[in-house]
């Protein structure tokens, strides 16, 4: 299988520098924004870079079906293989000339997710892997954090009103009471920390499979953990977090309450 996912790589990388090179250019220059119909925000420039995303996986992969965050699942028959898109994931940010946000994209083969890129275009960071190909960070090979307790830890997680809406405040206190510190830097870039070992756990109380389709092949491949908050592997579940296989069982304990 690692052989013939090199090339899906390769091109999912280009594609996402490319992306990302296209969203620089209404980066900081006061784009304005439309509200979509669940709160959420959309630009011109989300809807370009995913129009040219899902262009270039049409001309090179034509039996491919693709699922965007802005135009939904173009479906081809019964294809073995989905491309997953974020064009802009943290729209909020890139409204705000904030520079975590990221072009996400994730291949699902046989409804498993085995090649994912997040590239990080205003950072000019790229982490990106494959299954059985490693993971990596601007071309260098990375690896998840060697701590092996909460106390010591660093905690990412998104906007703290999350874990109030959906119900989820008593775990974040648990974890945040447990942990050495946090803070709130969100979205994609939380789990880009955790796979280059510069944050211990990543917790988010919501999100969508588009949020989510590149890391667990990233996390994986960096020696770590990415999936819900029972321990399962997946991009479906409606929450996630990301962390070292050392710290995953004492995670899930203090999540559990035991």
């Amino acid at each position: 299988m690692s052989g013939s996912l090199r090339p899906y790589l390769d091109f999912a990388m280009d594609t996402a520098y490319q992306a990302g090179r296209l969203t620089l250019g209404c980066f900081s220059t006061g784009i304005l924004p439309e509200m979509k119909p669940d709160d959420s925000l959309i630009t011109s420039a989300d809807r370009r870079a995913e129009e040219f995303i899902a262009g270039r996986i049409e001309k090179n992969y034509p039996d491919h079906a693709i699922l965007g965050e802005e135009y939904g699942l173009r479906e081809k028959g019964a294809a073995s293989h989905r491309w997953i898109i974020d064009p802009i994931d943290g729209t909020i940010g890139f409204v705000h000339g904030v520079p975590l946000y990221g072009v996400l994209i994730g291949l699902e083969i046989e409804g498993s997710v085995e090649v994912g890129v997040a590239h990080f275009p205003a950072l000019d960071e790229i982490v990106a892997a494959a299954t059985g190909e490693g993971c990596f960070w601007n071309g260098r090979r990375l690896h998840v954090s060697t701590v092996s307790s909460l106390s010591r830890a660093f905690i990412v997680h998104c906007d703290v009103k999350n874990f109030d809406e959906y119900n989820r405040q008593v775990e974040w206190e648990r974890i945040k009471n447990a942990s050495y510190a946090t803070t709130g830097l969100g979205d994609a870039y939380g789990y880009a920390l955790v796979a280059t070992g510069r944050a211990e756990l990543m917790l988010d109380p919501r999100l969508h499979i588009w949020d989510c389709a590149p890391f667990p092949p990233i996390l994986t491949e960096a020696g770590g953990y990415y999936g819900d908050w029972q321990g399962q592997i997946t991009i479906t579940a409606d929450k996630a977090l990301a962390t070292s296989k050392a710290l995953l069982p004492e995670v899930l304990r203090v999540i559990r309450g035991d």
